[in-house]
């Protein structure tokens, strides 16, 4: 049986996205396949982990009142590494809704598990903010695959970003049908981005890509992971 390294399972609302508010049971996996520039989340397993096989994790998650939850948000790092474990996993945890967090280049992993996923939170990694380049080429084939289920898209920019960008994220969304949610870069709990340059940002998205939407990191004003 599959087993796998989990950094931390709690309970708390989704502070990201057009989900924003609903409470989840977050799972978050341990290691990814990328290192993007802006990531603040701890997710390697230096000090700390939690190994589970795949019955012992859906019997964890009942510790939780399940009935109270919008959806199970499977997070890290990146869950898709997981694969073969998730395969075991998702069939054991009911009738809760999947939530899967993902940077959007592993879409040969999806395929594999995208029966069991009901919502796909996507990345779109642009190289000014996240320093991966080159990254449309894994996200098109990714967006090939989970546009079938309930599918969106987070971009995550900072003052850098190219007008080339804009270009190539609202391509990739109009070619499939993507709601955008962009997310500005914060340091420190706080937004350092003018109110002014965001909002010319948004028009600049919205002029190719009408469905687009500005949302920050609600979690961290908040203050709850």
């Amino acid at each position: 049986m599959n087993k796998v390294r989990i950094k931390e399972i709690f309970a708390s609302i989704q502070g990201e996205g057009p989900y924003i508010g609903y409470k989840q049971i977050f799972i978050r996996f341990c290691n990814c396949n990328l290192k993007c520039n802006y990531c603040d989340t701890e997710f390697a397993p230096d000090e700390y982990f939690e190994e589970f096989d795949a019955q012992e994790l859906a019997d964890y998650i009942k510790k939780f009142d399940l009935s109270t939850v919008h959806s199970i948000s499977l997070t890290g790092g990146e869950p898709l590494l997981a694969v073969d474990f998730l395969k075991e996993f998702l069939p054991l945890t009911g009738n809760v809704k999947i939530y899967l967090e993902t940077n959007a280049t592993l879409a040969d992993r999806l395929k594999e598990i995208i029966d069991f996923v009901d919502i796909i939170a996507a990345d779109i990694k642009i190289e000014s903010a996240s320093g991966i380049p080159d990254a449309y080429k894994f996200h098109d084939k990714f967006f090939e695959i989970a546009k079938q289920k309930n599918c969106f898209a987070k971009i995550v920019f900072n003052k850098n970003i190219k007008d080339f960008e804009i270009q190539s994220c609202c391509e990739l969304a109009n070619k499939y049908n993507l709601e955008l949610v962009l997310q500005p870069e914060m340091t420190d709990n706080a937004l350092f981005m003018e109110p002014d340059f965001l909002e010319e940002i948004l028009e600049k998205f919205l002029k190719f890509h009408p469905a687009t939407r500005l949302i920050p990191q609600v979690h961290k004003f908040l203050s709850v992971r």
